[in-house]
Order: C-alpha cells, then sequence, then structure tokens
C-alpha cells in the first residue's frame, strides 16, 4: 500500500478495533515515473479498511488529530456493520454542513477464497514454458466451467509469462484466481516496472501489454520485497470476458501509425 499524497488508511480489525497503520508518505498521484515507497499490511479475514482523502478528517476548524480521534470513534465497535451504513456513520460524524474541501471516502472488507478458487503454478525462465502453462490453465477453466475464457485467458497469460521470461528474473509463478472475475497474476524477481511500447507495424514484437490491456478489464503491477505482481483482470458478464472489441478489429489496429 502507498499513501500518493493522502492520508494512511485505517483499520478497522474484526473485534471492532480501529487502527491507522503507519504508511510512509509519497508522491501525488500524477507524478508519474518517480520512486515511491510501499508497504504491505497483513490483514485477517473480515476487517475493513477506509480510506479517504484529507478533507474528511481536516478543515480550517479542525485540526487533522482531531479529526482522526472522530473517524476512529465512529469506525469502532461496530465489525458486522454494513459497508453503507458504515460510509454514512462517518460522512455523519465528520462531514460539516459548508466542507470546505472535497470528500472522498472508500470502504472495504476483506475475505478469503477457497482453496480451490485459487491455482499456482512455478514457471522455468524457459520460453518452451509458455505452452506447458497455456495447456494447464485451459484444464483449471475447464474445470471451474469457464471454458468460453480459455482465449482470452491464455492469451494474455501467454504475454505475461512471456514478458516474465524475457524481462524479469526467476523465481517465474503463475496464479489464477476465480470469483466473481477471473484474475491472472504472473510473479517474477525483478523489480523493473513494465510499459506499453508504441510498436509499428513492421515491428515482430512490442505489443504484449497493448494486447493484455485490450482484453483485460484492468491491469497493473504491484510491488513485493522479492519483485513484482503484474495482474490482469476479466469480468465474466459474457464469453468476451473483459474484450474491447472483435479479435479481428484489434488486429486491424496494427495498421494504425500511431500504434
Amino acid at each position: 500500500m502507498a499513501r500518493a499524497g493522502h492520508p494512511g488508511p485505517a483499520i478497522v480489525h474484526p473485534d471492532g478495533a480501529v487502527e491507522f497503520p503507519d504508511v510512509p508518505a509519497g508522491l501525488p498521484l500524477g507524478l508519474g515515473g518517480l520512486p515511491f515507497e510501499a508497504v504491505e499490511l497483513q490483514l485477517a479475514e473480515g476487517s475493513q479498511v477506509a480510506l479517504f482523502t484529507d478533507g474528511l478528517v481536516e478543515d480550517r476548524h479542525r485540526d487533522i488529530d482531531a479529526g482522526l480521534e472522530l473517524l476512529g470513534s465512529a469506525l469502532a465497535g461496530h465489525p458486522d456493520r454494513s459497508m453503507d451504513n458504515t460510509c454514512q456513520a462517518v460522512l455523519d460524524a465528520l462531514v460539516p454542513d459548508d466542507p470546505s474541501d472535497d470528500i472522498a471516502l472508500l470502504m472495504a472488507r476483506t475475505r478469503m477464497l477457497a482453496s480451490t478458487q485459487v491455482t499456482t503454478w512455478d514457471v522455468p525462465a524457459d520460453p518452451a514454458a509458455v505452452a506447458s502453462i497455456r495447456s494447464q490453465v485451459a484444464r483449471q477453466l475447464a474445470d471451474w466451467g469457464l471454458e468460453e475464457t480459455a482465449f482470452t485467458t491464455e492469451l494474455i497469460l501467454s504475454e505475461l509469462v512471456t514478458n516474465a521470461i524475457r524481462y524479469g528474473s526467476e523465481p517465474i509463478t503463475v496464479r489464477l484466481l476465480y470469483d466473481r472475475t477471473v484474475i491472472c497474476e504472473v510473479s517474477d524477481g525483478s523489480s523493473t516496472s513494465p510499459y506499453m511500447r508504441s510498436a509499428k507495424t513492421t515491428d515482430e514484437g512490442g505489443r504484449g501489454l497493448f494486447l493484455v490491456a485490450q482484453f483485460a478489464q484492468r491491469w497493473g503491477t504491484r510491488y513485493t520485497p522479492n519483485g513484482k505482481v503484474i495482474w490482469a483482470e476479466q469480468t465474466l458478464d459474457d464469453g468476451a470476458a473483459g474484450t474491447h472489441g472483435t479479435v479481428e478489429s484489434l488486429l486491424e489496429q496494427w495498421e494504425d501509425p500511431l500504434l
């Protein structure tokens, strides 16, 4: 977790106790390309996480310490309260009639997936391993009854695994998660951040992350003490699972000189 110019989070533990963990200050969102420090928090199942802007806890009539105390009181003692009711309780306790700053509040509750919803594979740093991983992923999707997502999922994983083998370092691991969406994760031992290239029509490579961005609903990178994880999420609303148009229309874009 990184602060990105905002206050740190508030954590409501399953017993109702509230904690404000120490998260290093960081540069605001939008200042890309600069390093930032992040921390990893281990949370029990059923914990609540409150993310908020400083306008919620600080204004010209109240300093931030007093605002954080009010926030802690509004959150404490109700571990089973719904997220909607918790948000409303916080807003009722902290937002004045004439707020002087913009206010944003995001609440989330942690939960665990069953072991049958998560599958992990170790991948050798060998390009020949990509075909084997594709086959294993296809079998797992069939076991979950998600055969219609196989093409998209295999394509995404092929690109991410190939990038990890070519540009990352061992250990390389693939993780597949199935819940309301399908999430593909590829981790490796390098902390180098990937980026999308503007490949020319004559280039033989450089389109991997562009394909991932087109076929996934969303994707991103998170860093770990031992490297990084690149993830891609696909929706299960229909058989296209996150594709933005047909395969044919996607391939036609290679003729676009701007790509």
